[in-house]
């Protein structure tokens, strides 16, 4: 006779106290955490030798003294990350989060809510049903639409893409046709590529000036694919791109758009959430006449990784496009109205994201949220100012929607010169680990970028990281 009778380990399990201890515990930790991580280096980069000797090892055949792993994670891995809360994580675009969406993920995680159906999850599914339709509203777009979360813009600008085929070619089209701008978000056109789009099915417009996508631009090519017996199904705006925060003109889009009969999805994955502010809604207008339209909660609205959503005007056209029947969960297909987020997207198994932006926006306030966005618009400008006084950097493209991109240079410098030394720029800082700042390439040019949506920067974190970029600008070659 077999017996049932195991100990805690062999079950996966730790003892009520234990569990409470470790639990307060990591708490603890966290709560230390979002209170000093302004004191940390932004970034702390391991060679992989190093890492390898932290790390690499066979899994253990004995379980080891959780408390010694837990320091473990805290002394060997989060003591050798890039800190994305941190007020001078300026690289990229930055995601800070907040403890209660940290809050909610630990919540989800350990009742550990399956998302799939409504069977499984009628009160989760609801909240998210809720929680995207405040998403909706924000964005201006209109009653009919829906959507869902999913892992991040990637996986959203996929969605979105997937849905346009299949609403306007019914499927895979050798002859399909898709635009948008040079500096669109790598994620559409890895998206079209996956989807079984061959790459001369992508017409990537060179931008103005201002790099933005040009109207007339796309117009012309329209035309022009159209004599060539081509079908053009796809535009693609973006709601500030992510090198320069520059935002297409979305409204003249639509028109487009309405006038050809295409799908027109924006890509609004950061800065989308602008639309809280008064100059987001200029810079942004036209936005919500998209068919559909990605946005990262776990950007601009201060959520942990990870949480993007991806809204559709017609939200039938998710169902249309993702509804498969499987036998094995036929008992959760009904027609009593309920919604199966596993018929909206491409993951049957999900987790809980809606839960962390319902609770931040319950406990904090939409105030908050509008304040705390207006105040990343308000930083890049004032960063932009600080640029301006100082005489050894310039401006390359002027704040927008949370960004600015800049320049170090000094009279008598070639530009190879100039070049050489705004790249190692980036390798000073982020040694130096004060701040963590990114380059990119405008118009064959290094150049410097500051992105500032973290509510928790002061102008004090800009300031001194400038100051610096400027000291290690002159320390290098040809300094003073």
């Amino acid at each position: 006779m077999v017996n049932d009778k195991k100990n805690d380990r062999s079950m996966l399990t730790l003892s009520p106290e234990e569990m409470r201890r470790v639990g307060y515990r990591a708490v603890d930790i966290l709560v230390d955490y979002f209170s000093t991580v302004a004191e940390k280096p932004v970034a702390t980069v391991l060679d992989r030798k190093t890492s390898e000797n932290l790390f690499l090892e066979p899994p253990p055949e004995e379980g080891r003294d959780i408390d010694r792993v837990l320091s473990r994670v805290t002394d060997d891995l989060m003591e050798n990350i890039a800190h994305v809360n941190h007020p001078r994580f300026f690289a990229f675009v930055s995601g800070p989060g907040n403890f209660v969406g940290t809050l909610a993920d630990f919540l989800a995680s350990g009742f550990n809510v399956f998302s799939c159906t409504w069977l499984e999850s009628s009160a989760a599914s609801e909240l998210e049903i809720v929680t995207v339709d405040w998403v909706r509203q924000i964005m201006g777009m209109p009653e009919s639409s829906g959507g869902l979360f999913v892992s991040g813009g990637s996986a959203a600008n996929m969605t979105g893409l997937a849905v346009a085929r299949t609403q306007k070619l019914g499927g895979p089209n050798d002859n399909a046709r898709a635009y948008f701008s040079d500096q669109t978000h790598s994620s559409v056109e890895r998206g079209l590529l996956m989807l079984g789009f061959k790459p001369d099915a992508i017409r990537k417009l060179p931008s103005t000036d201002g790099f933005t996508l040009d109207p007339n631009a796309l117009r012309e090519a329209i035309a022009e694919d159209r004599k060539r017996g081509l079908l053009p199904f796809l535009v693609v705006g973006n709601a500030g791109a992510v090198n320069t925060g520059a935002a297409d003109p979305l409204d003249e889009m639509a028109d487009i758009c309405r006038d050809e009969d295409l799908w027109l999805h924006v890509d609004g994955a950061y800065a989308a959430p602008a639309v809280l502010t008064d100059e987001g809604r200029r810079l942004l207008s036209g936005m919500g006449r998209a068919d559909s339209l990605t946005v990262d909660p776990h950007k601009w609205l201060f959520q942990p990784l990870e949480i993007g959503c991806i809204l559709v005007k017609d939200a039938g056209h998710l169902i249309e496009t993702f509804h498969i029947f499987k036998e094995y969960i036929a008992d959760a297909d009904t027609d009593a109205g309920e919604v199966n987020f596993g018929d909206w997207g491409m993951q049957l198994s999900r987790g809980f994201r809606a839960l962390k932006l319902w609770m931040t926006i319950q406990v904090f306030g939409m105030r908050a949220i509008r304040e705390a966005v207006a105040w990343g618009l308000e930083q890049a400008v004032e960063a932009g100012r600080m640029i301006e006084e100082t005489d050894r950097l310039e401006i390359v493209t002027p704040p927008s929607l949370g960004v600015v991109t800049f320049r170090y240079t000094r009279p008598g410098l070639s530009d190879e010169d100039i070049e050489e030394i705004n790249t190692r720029i980036v390798e000073d800082v982020t040694n130096d680990g004060y701040a963590l700042v990114t380059s990119t390439t405008l118009r064959g040019r290094t150049v410097l970028r500051l992105c500032t949506i973290n509510p928790r920067t002061t102008l004090d974190d800009i300031r001194g990281t400038l100051l610096r970029i400027v000291a290690f600008g002159d320390r290098r070659e040809g300094g003073k």
